[in-house]
């Protein structure tokens, strides 16, 4: 014979973590903050290449616990970067109502060297990133060249800027200026007139035929 079922049972309050548990979480939390805070100085001195293991000892750490947290350099990279290539994505849409669109793209590419000109090597490793989906750079930028993009396509829509650049192009030219003053830093001097130069460059003259953006 079935025993009948006894009455449902309501369910218990959830288990809340044991103080070790908290204290590891609090522990890893002091960790990573620690191991940031010593990134953001040691690039800042050596460069998108700085030493991991000067980060590791910086921050009082074993180099084990840095990889625990940030694997790969470029992981740790992107945690450093996310913020000022989230503020690039969103000043690239504020910058959509423009009355002058050349005019926003070239400031927005003047806020763009600026924003990534404090850490050396930081161009040659965006662009080595640029075909590499697999990297946390390359993903944490997407939004960032995206919103870049929209203000490319708006200058080329008003006839200012050579329809036959994309935002490939861009990101690659205004990365070379930041790698010219990162191999020749006597050449920082000379920067704005690059920058001129560079935009020259992209400008549609007035009376000329525009290029084909399909090539010749």
């Amino acid at each position: 014979m079935t025993a009948a079922a006894g009455p449902p049972t309501e369910p218990g309050p959830a288990t809340e973590p044991g103080p070790a548990a908290r204290g590891q979480r609090a522990d890893a939390v002091r960790n990573r903050e620690r191991i940031l805070e010593a990134a953001t100085a040691v690039v800042a001195e050596q460069g998108t290449q700085a030493s991991l293991r000067d980060i590791a000892r910086r921050a009082d750490i074993g180099l084990g616990t840095l990889y625990r947290h940030f694997p790969t350099r470029d992981a740790l990279l992107e945690t450093l970067l996310r913020e000022r290539f989230d503020r690039l994505a969103a000043r690239a849409d504020a910058l959509g109502d423009s009355p002058a669109p050349e005019r926003a793209l070239a400031e927005w590419l003047r806020g763009f060297a600026v924003s990534t000109g404090g850490y050396r090597g930081l161009a040659a490793s965006l662009m080595a990133t640029l075909n590499d989906p697999d990297s946390p750079l390359h993903a944490s930028c997407l939004a960032m060249r995206e919103a870049a993009g929209r203000v490319l396509e708006r200058a080329q829509a008003a006839g200012r800027i050579r329809p036959d650049v994309d935002g490939t192009d861009l990101f690659a030219m205004v990365n070379a200026l930041g790698w010219i003053t990162d191999q020749a830093p006597s050449a920082a001097g000379r920067s704005e007139h690059l920058f001129e130069v560079f935009m020259d460059g992209l400008a549609v003259r007035p009376g000329a035929t525009p290029p084909d953006p399909a090539g010749p």
